[in-house]
């Protein structure tokens, strides 16, 4: 495990060249003179000794048999690239490969610093953070945020532009943050715009990023095959379309409709205001009503039908009903209640864990090119991909939901399947919850508090060609008074364990009457999931809301990485990892000013049917739910999302008939204040600080 973090200054501008001086330390690289690239190989020494002055140390580099590129090469340096595309998705493959077979440390960082200044810059970042993640001598360094890296992936492009000007005009320690209006990218007009601050948050968009980083579709599979990864795949999108679901509600608005006919107009347009400034062009915009057509863009080496989709679609389907897919040699492969679940998520985003990625296609990953195209489907405009097409900006655009609310519509059709739970299943003799309350400061007993949060997020990383120094922005975000869970439990018999199992969903649809259970257990949020020692008798279980496992911590998010990052260590490794996670302000939703009522329930289940024996004490648990645990096995033997995975047993209509002695339902309400509270951390605000 090396001690050294030098490669991580290789995130600083990613514009900028490896030679020029970074960080706040001004450190530079001193490369091998090879190592530049060939356009100013005739005046190598003019640009090496340049930016002495503005240097204060410099990190040795070095000589190594120089990688072959020619693969990663065939993407330019500017354009954009898209893990959507499965040429992009080769050549970023390939640049794994070559930092993974690096044998030491110092050979990684020798090879990272001689490709940076070549290959695509946002095809350097994932390569180099996948490697990053998955080396043992570098598993334990804190990849910074991509909001860090490219902040223009996540706000206006015109705040950047204001930004670089605040870093050239005023000195460091004066600076005023950058205000982020909260709606930039529609007006009320537009009523999706109601849920903007969901799919434009920043934390969320990182989360979904982080994800598929710790989840890459394509590299070794070492990196790729981890325990139960097709099933996480499922459990995490069919959340997100739950939680968005929840907002929609909370906004008077119908809930997501699945995107199945795609020869029809889409009536929700998207103009996301967003500049990538590395190929120097705005993300294309959508406008209402445009239409799927067939891709045929030799430039990104993409061409599929439509009809293309249609056939995997169906081949998908029948073999969902047929219990079983094939593999390459035509054996059959049974979808069982424990692996099926599994093998479909593989396939369905057609990772190569897929059995078949001939057969079953590569239908997710198209779906998005088929959407993140269509304004420009045969490149005679040359315009380049829209949002759909990258995972950090995806989740912005409302057909996001729609796309996923099809596919998750296809992992359902599997659980339609299972034979559903038993009461034997689902019960746990003899453990009986009393009581559930919610408990929130200021508030009455079962009251969720939501309000406007300002943050602010450090620019400077990001900011190509300008003066070091603190430059921030400030976001208005989401979110929710902390609350304690407080739940009695009964236990019956002798001391014992158990897994707190805690969701959220709402009462009533879009026309104010109550879900059956058929609706309801798919609009079931996962809020925590916990081990308790139950002693026997009665118990009082108290439970923070920032304990959530499926969260990762505010300060995570919202995040300077000199000041919050730990020494070293387990915490240290805990801190990269946990980036993937559902950012904690987001947990609950928003709620309506007068109240809006939500159902929480509470079970304890069995440990015997729960427990994964094993030492959780390393690497991140704290959003096991949705990411995992790093080089561990998934943290809970049960199908995610039970007991709500499957369809219910007969004679239970309702969500109260589907209950037994170890489960509770609370009737709660989320209450939202119209108000804006400042910055955590207000003293970093310039209003505060004395310039001389």
């Amino acid at each position: 495990m090396s001690n050294d973090n030098s490669i991580l200054y290789l995130f600083d501008r990613p514009a900028e060249p490896a030679y020029v001086p970074k960080g706040e330390k001004k450190v530079a690289f001193d490369i091998p003179p090879d190592y530049l690239p060939e356009r100013y190989h005739d005046v190598a020494a003019d640009v090496m000794n340049r930016f002495a002055d503005a240097t204060d140390s410099k990190i040795p580099i070095c000589q190594i048999t120089l990688p072959d590129l020619s693969i990663p090469l065939r993407l330019g340096r500017r354009e954009p690239f898209s893990l959507f595309i499965p040429f992009h998705r080769k050549m970023a493959a390939r640049l794994i490969e070559i930092f993974m077979d690096m044998p030491t440390y110092d050979e990684f960082l020798s090879a990272s610093v001689y490709c940076r200044d070549r290959v695509n810059s946002n095809m350097f970042i994932y390569a180099l953070s996948v490697a990053i993640l998955h080396r043992p001598d570098t598993k334990n360094l804190p990849i910074p945020p991509l909001s860090e890296v490219f902040p223009e992936k996540f706000m206006n492009g015109a705040v950047c532009s204001r930004a670089k000007e605040e870093a050239n005009l005023v000195p460091d320690g004066c600076r005023k943050p950058i205000v982020i209006p909260k709606d930039y990218t529609a007006s009320d007009l537009d009523e999706e715009h109601r849920v903007a601050y969901f799919r434009e948050d920043l934390g969320i968009n990182l989360h979904h990023w982080h994800w598929h980083l710790v989840y890459p579709v394509e590299a070794a599979r070492e990196i790729v095959d981890k325990d139960r990864r097709g099933e996480l795949f499922y459990y995490m999108h069919e959340q997100i379309v739950a939680r968005y679901n929840l907002e929609r509600l909370c906004n008077n608005l119908p809930r997501v409709q699945r995107l199945i006919n795609w020869h029809e107009p889409i009536p929700e347009g998207y103009f996301p205001k967003l500049d990538c400034l590395v190929a120097s062009r705005p993300w294309p915009s959508r406008t209402a009503g445009a239409t799927l057509k067939d891709i045929n863009r030799p430039v990104n080496q993409v061409k599929f039908d439509i009809q293309d989709l249609m056939r995997w679609r169906d081949r998908i389907f029948n073999a969902i009903h047929e219990g079983a897919v094939k593999d390459t040699n035509d054996k059959r492969i049974e979808l069982t209640e424990s692996e099926g679940i599994n093998i479909l998520g593989n396939i369905v985003e057609a990772s190569i864990l897929s059995p078949n990625r001939n057969f079953y296609g590569d239908m997710h990953n198209m779906g998005h090119l088929a959407i993140a195209y269509c304004h420009d489907p045969d490149y005679r405009y040359l315009e380049c991909i829209g949002v759909m097409g990258d995972s950090s900006t995806a989740m912005r655009d409302p057909v996001f939901y729609r796309w996923h609310a099809f596919v998750d519509d296809i992992f359902q059709e599997h659980k339609n399947t299972l034979p559903p739970y038993t009461t034997q299943q689902i019960d746990y003799q003899g453990v009986q919850i009393t009581d559930v309350q919610v408990v929130t400061p200021n508030q009455p007993t079962n009251v969720f508090s939501t309000f406007w949060q300002q943050s602010d997020l450090d620019l400077s990383r990001g900011l190509d060609f300008t003066p070091r120094g603190l430059v921030l922005s400030r976001f208005t975000h989401l979110n929710h008074a902390p609350f304690n869970y407080r739940i009695t439990v009964i236990n019956q018999s002798s001391a014992r364990m158990g897994t707190v199992r805690i969701f959220m969903a709402p009462d009533k649809d879009e026309r104010g009457l109550p879900f059956t259970f058929r609706e309801q257990r798919l609009l079931m949020i996962e809020l925590d999931k916990f081990t308790v020692n139950l002693r026997p008798g009665k118990n009082i279980i108290e439970r923070r809301s920032d304990e959530s496992s499926v969260t990762i911590p505010f300060e995570r998010t919202f995040r300077n990485l000199d000041e919050n990052r730990p020494v070293g260590g387990d915490s240290l490794a805990q801190f990269n990892f946990c980036g993937c996670g559902w950012p904690q302000h987001m947990l609950i939703g928003k709620g309506s000013r007068e109240g809006f009522p939500v159902t929480l329930f509470v079970m304890v289940s069995d440990i015997n049917g729960d427990r994964i024996t094993q030492n959780t004490d390393t690497g991140c648990n704290d959003a096991a739910s949705y990411c995992g645990i790093r080089d561990k096995l998934y943290p809970d033997k049960r199908s995610m999302g039970y007991p709500f995975d499957r369809p219910p047993r007969n004679g239970v209509d309702d969500l109260q008939e589907f209950l037994t002695g170890n489960m509770r339902l609370t009737s709660c309400t989320i209450r939202f204040n119209d108000t804006t509270v400042p910055p955590r951390n207000s003293d970093a605000d310039s209003n505060n600080l004395t310039c001389s």
